[in-house]
């Protein structure tokens, strides 16, 4: 097995920038220069866009940037000793300490457990002492190695704290997990398990990282008395913690701020009201719905439903989407008639008259239109997961697909998921007797709510939803001339108000919902998912332009930084990439990306572009119609955001926040 780090892969205390980007773009560089990757640019961009998910600066000086990259060959660890420290993010200063991991998109699991050893190793000072000491590169190589041969590779109960049987010692457990499961998932494991230990508190962790998970013993978990979840992503199998208190927060605050986190637990533990794991099936499932989203409003409830189910259910779209428009590349648009016939009939030996190419062009568009099916199924049960946890997917499911049997389409599958939801939700909260509380989540609970919100769907709301849905589809199918454009104008401006969030995501979702509904003689749907995809493009792509080519005094090096990695993200349909300065400067970032959103989605409406495919952006031209108009519509959208951004900045001051706690942005005299 290659090495993780080399000589050549260590900087120590030689200038290699003054902020995190820099020295981010030049670590990337050292692996591409060892021969571990391929395309530095590519690499930076990929540490650079998880930089953005969450710092990855730690206390007490040192920065862990790391990510998966198609870009790199070798699983690689390089690092850097600065002088000056250079700011990641951390609470109490700069990082003179940074390691950059970067594995490729399947490290294997024996690399990726040896990186998790190391993360480990950084939160020891004794270690962290060493490496400040070390005056050669062959030396950091030699104590890295032998640190991640060393240390243990699961986080262990202190031997003077570890519970004995009959022990009346508090424990608590926890989960920890991370976007990349590479760094911060095992820091914060033995940050919590330390602090634990300082507390006179037995801590049981289970890590949910790329080196994979033992799951905790049910008995530690029946002995607990609180859950911590420092999670960055859900956390696998919750109902085993069902009842319990919890405390959760980010993965960072795990490593950050553990014995705050343990103080938390133990509060939570004592309070009768506290926020626990919601489940079913025990005498905590009662409370646990209650106490789901404990803190969020009803606006912030509604959303979180609504983008679980939207989340987990674009995967089947997009997958789907693109091989239907493979399909149509293939065996042309006459495939949705022969489709079938094709791929019953013939076999790779036995071809049809259309040859290979009608063959594969069938085999993508049966494939493509079954995941499309999944499209409302999806939504409703993980609509359902999002009110009731996992014992409301069975329920929502069979909501979902009741919903297509009554033809309700997409809002009857979002009205079958809450009603599957709640169902399943107030359904656990009963009390039953021990003996039947193993049934409850398998058994009662699937076959209650099924019958409540299917039947709902059936006798009472189906229909009215079915015949409000075809009403819709054919107001759309109608739509010409200055009615579409409208239309374009209107989903621009959604797809551009909140970059990704969820008045974006409700205009995507709308997009993909009619997409499978779309054919050569109805290209309504399609036409209105070009609007959106190409909308949806212009936020990153008009920053970049404005940041890197027009205007480049007008805004910080970090966001020139940004807008370098703008350009790749907006070109591949991900709005999200305009996030950075949003954050920065809204109201003046808001206003040109709507201004140039709408734009673009009228113009795409008007010239008639349409797109077969879900998401993709350039990537995906082949499922594009009128490529030309597509082109046309994106360019005039990014460089009006661009000039509108750059007008802003140079012609109103920044928004100020006044005693009424109402931002006012001022124009210049």
């Amino acid at each position: 097995m290659p090495e993780l780090i080399t000589a050549g892969l260590v900087s120590l205390d030689s200038p290699v920038g003054a902020t995190k980007n820099d020295v981010i773009r030049s670590l990337a560089a050292r692996v591409v220069g060892e021969g571990r990757a391929t395309d530095a640019d590519a690499l930076a961009a990929d540490a650079l866009e998880r930089e953005g998910k969450a710092a990855t600066g730690m206390p007490g000086g040192i920065a862990i940037p790391h990510c998966r990259s198609a870009a790199v060959t070798t699983p690689s660890l390089a690092m850097a000793r600065l002088a000056p420290a250079v700011d990641f993010g951390a609470s109490d200063g700069g990082a003179d300490l940074v390691f950059f991991i970067a594995v490729p998109e399947g490290a294997d699991q024996a690399h990726l457990a040896l990186l998790a050893k190391l993360a480990r190793s950084l939160i020891k000072p004794e270690f962290v002492a060493t490496l400040r000491s070390a005056t050669t590169p062959a030396e950091i190589v030699e104590l890295v190695n032998a640190a991640i041969s060393d240390t243990p590779a699961a986080p262990a109960v202190p031997p003077a704290t570890a519970a004995a049987a009959g022990d009346d010692r508090r424990t608590i457990v926890a989960v920890t997990a991370c976007p990349t499961g590479i760094a911060h998932t095992y820091m914060a494991a033995d940050a919590l398990v330390a602090a634990g230990h300082r507390a006179g508190v037995d801590v049981h962790v289970e890590t949910q990282g790329s080196a994979g998970a033992t799951p905790l013993d049910p008995a530690i978990i029946a002995r607990a008395s609180a859950v911590i979840f420092a999670v960055d992503v859900d956390v696998r199998d919750k109902g085993r913690f069902a009842g319990k208190p919890l405390v959760q927060s980010p993965v960072k605050r795990g490593v950050d701020e553990p014995d705050a986190m343990i103080r938390d637990a133990l509060a939570a533990a004592a309070d009768p009201n506290a926020r626990r794991v919601p489940g079913a099936g025990d005498s905590g499932a009662a409370n646990a719905g209650a106490s789901q989203g404990s803190g969020e409003s009803m606006g912030q409830k509604v959303k979180r439903v609504l983008l679980t189910g939207v989340s987990y259910m674009i995967p089947f779209v997009a997958g789907g989407g693109l091989l239907i428009a493979l399909g149509f590349l293939f065996g042309g648009f006459r495939i949705t008639e022969v489709a079938s016939d094709i791929v019953l009939q013939n076999t790779l030996w036995n071809l049809p008259d259309g040859g290979l190419g009608a063959y594969l062009g069938a085999m993508f568009f049966i494939i493509g239109s079954t995941s499309m099916g999944f499209l409302v199924p999806a939504l409703a049960g993980y609509i359902a997961y999002a009110i009731a946890d996992r014992p409301g997917i069975a329920p929502g499911f069979v909501a979902g697909a009741v919903a297509v049997f009554m033809s309700a389409g997409f809002l009857g599958g979002l009205v079958g998921g809450v009603l599957a939801g709640l169902a399943a939700w107030w359904i656990g909260r009963f009390d039953v007797p021990r003996w039947l509380r193993g049934l409850m989540p398998v058994v009662i609970i699937p076959l209650l709510a099924s019958i409540f919100a299917s039947g709902l769907l059936l006798l009472v709301l189906g229909g009215p939803i079915a015949a409000l849905t075809t009403g819709l589809n054919d107001w759309l199918n109608g739509l010409t001339g200055a009615s579409a454009v409208v239309l374009g104008i209107i989903l621009g401006t959604m797809m551009s108000f909140d970059l990704g969030g969820p008045v974006n995501k409700v205009a995507y979702s709308f997009a993909v919902a009619g997409l499978g509904a779309g054919s050569p003689e109805n290209q309504a749907p399609w036409m209105i998912m070009g609007a959106v995809m190409a909308a949806g493009m212009v936020a990153p792509l008009g920053l970049a332009l404005a940041s890197t080519l027009l205007a480049r005094g007008l805004f910080t090096d970090v966001e020139r930084e940004n807008g370098k990695a703008a350009w790749l993200l907006g070109a591949s349909f991900i709005s999200e990439g305009a996030i950075p300065f949003a954050a920065v400067d809204p109201l003046r970032v808001i206003a040109a990306s709507i201004f140039g959103g709408a734009i673009t989605g009228g113009l795409c409406m008007a010239l008639g572009v349409t797109s077969q495919a879900p998401h993709g952006g350039i990537f995906v031209l082949f499922a594009i119609g009128n490529i030309l108009g597509f082109v046309v519509a994106l360019l005039v959208g990014v460089v009006a955001m661009a000039l509108a951004v750059i007008a802003l900045k140079r012609w109103a001051r920044r928004a100020t926040v006044g005693d009424d706690g109402v931002a006012d942005v001022a124009v210049a005299a």
